[in-house]
């Protein structure tokens, strides 16, 4: 009876052992997620479901709080995050440029760590140090900031071909304006796209790293003549009629439908616009229909008079998330975050943004055969760059690049001269490292 009794209650106490460490097994975690995302682009339902809804599915411990905001309202939010030193615990980041707060101030943590045997499944560009000098955020690909997409069928029906110097472009103009067409499409009604977009190629081209290097490090000036060159080719491009100042007037999403309507032959922005012209899972439309696919091609700009780069194009690693430093090392919060980091750049939906978005793994292990003719284009366009250079946003201030941005917009309009604008990012880059 004595062995029963104490069988009993060391069952009894193994049981009541147990049920501490039950209950935190399922003690919820939440996260508070700021994210990056247009909700009408396609693929957008299928980004819900396969990676957000099944993150919880798979963790229902934790709690996803997440805010979705797209261009400028979601820079604003980080920024007054940041001001108010509230940061979410994750926020999509940049590897610089418009995140450049949060990684000098160290308002992210170093990732590298966390990763650990990890790296391993990566490309090893995608893991250098940032704008701080860390793995602030972990990138979900690889991107160019400049392409040239061509309506081929468009151009070919005016008795035109791809152009493969900026004079052969010139002389198409009056040849497609003739038509009653645009030239060059651009939705740069936002002023970042002109800037990030196309005059980064032209610095690259015109410029390059190196000067561009010296003038950050006040070893040179943006007066000087190779970076007021590079400002005056972007203002002849508007009285050769390659620019109109039109552009301006058009917001980011409505150059998508007049590109794929057959408004003008050549429309430029960065490599990851191919995802606004696939196939929406939810409604089975495109854009671009998939048989229409094969008309389009992505090229790099063709090649500027004077030019010390040929073939290049801007480029940058890719963007992915950050996790707060405000969030303790060795918590449970810190593993919940970086569970959700992880799965976000996991093999599984790297795998879905590629057939979704064409967006470029940054991990060795992803393959597919479910993508689309403009996806394949995509990922051909990378052989015709043969040297990569800055994005501006991404290696200046933002001090330093929203008066440019702005200034490309007056150059436009015909309201400033490229030295005015010059003059005016001069001084801004000089205030900016007098508070340094």
């Amino acid at each position: 009876m004595l062995r029963k009794s104490l069988v009993l209650l060391l069952t009894v106490l193994m049981v009541v052992g147990f049920i501490p460490a039950a209950l935190a097994q399922e003690e919820k975690i939440t996260i508070t997620v700021l994210n990056y995302f247009d909700l009408t682009a396609p693929g957008a339902e299928r980004e819900l479901e396969e990676v957000w809804r099944e993150f919880s599915r798979r963790n229902p411990h934790i709690i996803v709080e997440r805010e979705d905001l797209f261009l400028e309202a979601f820079h604003q939010k980080v920024e007054a995050y940041a001001a108010a030193d509230r940061l979410p615990d994750v926020v999509f980041m940049w590897p610089g440029g418009r995140s450049t707060s949060l990684h000098t101030l160290g308002l992210v943590k170093d990732l590298m760590p966390l990763l650990g045997e990890d790296a391993k499944y990566f490309n090893p560009a995608v893991l250098a140090p940032q704008a701080a000098g860390y793995l602030a955020e972990l990138p979900q690909t690889m991107t160019s900031s400049h392409a040239l997409y061509i309506n081929v069928p468009l151009l070919e029906s005016l008795g035109l071909s791809i152009p493969e110097t900026y004079e052969e472009l010139v002389a198409m103009v009056p040849v497609i304006k003739g038509a009653g067409l645009d030239v060059i499409l651009m939705g740069a009604q936002d002023d970042w796209v002109i800037q990030s977009c196309l005059f980064s190629m032209i610095v690259g081209r015109l410029v390059g790293d190196e000067k561009l290097q010296e003038i950050i490090e006040g070893k040179a000036k943006f007066t000087d003549p190779e970076f007021v060159n590079a400002l005056e080719f972007y203002a002849q491009m508007y009285k050769d009629g390659v620019l109109d100042r039109k552009i301006m007037n058009i917001n980011y999403s409505e150059v998508n439908g007049l590109f794929a309507s057959g408004r003008a032959p050549f429309m430029i922005d960065g490599d990851w616009k191919t995802a606004n012209f696939l196939t929406d899972v939810t409604t089975g439309e495109a854009l671009i229909p998939v048989d229409q696919q094969p008309n389009f091609k992505m090229t790099i700009f063709p090649a500027i008079p004077g030019e010390i780069n040929k073939k290049s194009s801007s480029g940058v690693v890719g963007t992915g998330y950050g996790m707060s430093s405000k969030i303790p090392a060795g918590s449970a919060k810190e593993a919940a975050a970086w569970e959700l980091i992880k799965w976000l750049q996991s093999k599984e939906v790297q795998t879905m943004r590629l057939e979704t978005a064409g967006t470029i793994p940054s991990r060795i292990d992803v393959t597919s055969d479910n993508i689309e003719p403009l996806v394949v284009e995509r990922i051909r366009y990378y052989d015709d760059i043969e040297v990569y250079t800055e994005v501006l946003d991404n290696i200046l201030e933002g001090e330093v690049y929203l008066p440019l941005n702005v200034g490309l917009q007056e150059i436009g309009l015909g309201l400033a001269t490229p030295m005015e604008v010059a003059e005016r990012v001069q001084e801004a880059l000089e205030t900016w490292r007098a508070k340094k």
